[in-house]
């Protein structure tokens, strides 16, 4: 029988997931009883289950919303998290010339989108306590960074003891630049000659609503149980 030729580092998120979390950095936090694995959804979601199931932590999702440039969707002007946590790409912004209204419509719209999104993942539970707790954040995949740094804002407003982003692939330019951000960052990938992150894979379909509310169902190792304390089991 003839082997079959990979064409990309993993077959899809959740290979991706299951190799990122065999990653020594990874693999220390294991059982860690503070500790908790957040997921950028959608595409992040499929990432860490597999991850929250590898090292027995709760899975929860910390929703965050690109703020694309109209008419050119795919490039990412900013992001807004959570809690309202806006970060804006001041050079994307600068070279295109965009205005203060354009960036805030943008904002009102990927606003509106976002909290209709946390109503359907949370299924009307309420936020995790992240206050004192180790958050180990993971998305699919990292191009300008923009999504994440949103993401760590937000999450440092809630005062977590700390903030560990993990990502299957990014550049590396995009994985330092976060190291002033995050308390710590591993990039299992950092190709010189980054195209996108779907380059990274060979199979790279939109991950649906449904596919998430499925996989938070599980919450990967245990159960994230809304207001948990600290060192709670």
């Amino acid at each position: 029988m003839q082997a079959t030729t990979r064409t990309a580092p993993f077959r899809d998120r959740r290979e991706a997931g299951q190799l990122l979390a065999k990653d020594p950095r990874l693999r220390r936090f294991r059982g860690h009883a503070n500790a908790i694995v957040l997921a950028l959804p959608r595409g992040g979601v499929p990432v860490a289950y597999e991850i929250a199931a590898a090292l027995d932590l709760p899975l929860d999702v910390f929703v965050v919303r690109k703020l694309g440039v109209p008419g050119h969707e795919e490039l990412a002007m900013g992001a807004i998290a959570a809690g309202g946590t806006r970060v804006i790409e001041t050079d994307v912004v600068r070279r295109l010339g965009l205005d203060e209204d354009t960036i805030d419509a943008a904002t009102a719209r990927e606003l509106r989108q976002l909290e209709e999104r946390e109503r359907r993942y949370r299924e009307g539970l309420p936020p995790l306590v992240l206050r004192d707790r180790l958050a180990i954040v993971v998305d699919d995949g990292l191009a300008t960074g923009s999504t994440m740094r949103a993401a760590i804002s937000a999450l440092k407003a809630q005062a977590p003891k700390a903030v560990v982003v993990a990502v299957p692939v990014a550049p590396p330019q995009t994985c330092a630049a976060l190291e002033r951000h995050a308390d710590e960052v591993i990039c299992a990938l950092t190709p010189e000659f980054f195209g996108a992150v779907g380059l990274a894979y060979e199979r790279f379909d939109q991950t649906t609503d449904d596919e998430v509310i499925e996989l938070l169902g599980g919450r990967g190792g245990k159960q994230a149980r809304p207001g948990a304390s600290p060192g709670a089991r």
